[in-house]
């Protein structure tokens, strides 16, 4: 009896080729009720060579919300530099950025998973929500340079929870350039 054969490697190209494309899906369809079959069928591959990549369901998963929190996080490095402009430009830049047209898909992705997360028993959502807000409130914490911690640190929790909420509405049907006011007049 021959050993068991190891998954590729991470870094392999096809895996790579492979999550990049289950990720658009995922930003087009959600991971809820995820499928492999159909996923499958829409990235070029098979049910089998997917869990074959990811080791399972849940791990593909795991990978595709990785992937979909270091976009965002990438975009936070590189917009929200501490000391560079002033938190209301940063948290405009932040807002243009989550609020394009095109990534409606991603802003669902994000709100699916966060929901997952909070439930009893998240699965391979665990730990998304709880990252999320960490991640985004350092982040605008650190936006605000000369500000005692504390208060920056609340400012940032006020500011994520009405991004988040004026995102709802965005998806909602609600004008983005009349959300995006709100928020520069909430910031200022």
């Amino acid at each position: 009896m021959s050993a068991p054969q190891r998954p590729p490697a991470e870094g392999s190209a096809r895996r790579a080729e492979l999550l990049a494309a289950a990720y658009r899906y995922a930003t087009e369809h959600g991971l809820t009720d995820l499928s492999l079959r159909p996923l499958a069928a829409a990235v070029g591959s098979s049910p089998r060579v997917l869990l074959y990549l990811f080791g399972s369901k849940d791990g593909l998963v795991r990978e595709v919300l990785s992937m979909a929190r270091e976009e965002q996080l990438a975009f936070i490095r590189d917009t929200v530099v501490p000391g560079t402009a002033q938190y209301h430009t940063v948290v405009e830049r932040l807002w243009d950025w989550v609020a394009a047209d095109h990534r409606r898909g991603l802003v669902r992705l994000f709100f699916e998973a966060f929901a997952q997360s909070a439930r009893a028993d998240p699965g391979p959502w665990a730990g998304f929500a709880e990252r999320s807000v960490g991640d985004l409130v350092a982040a605008l914490a650190a936006a605000q340079p000369g500000v005692p911690e504390p208060a920056a640190v609340r400012r940032a929790t006020a500011t994520l929870a009405l991004l988040r909420g004026l995102l709802l509405h965005l998806l909602a049907g609600g004008d983005r350039d009349e959300l995006g006011a709100l928020l520069s007049e909430s910031v200022s």
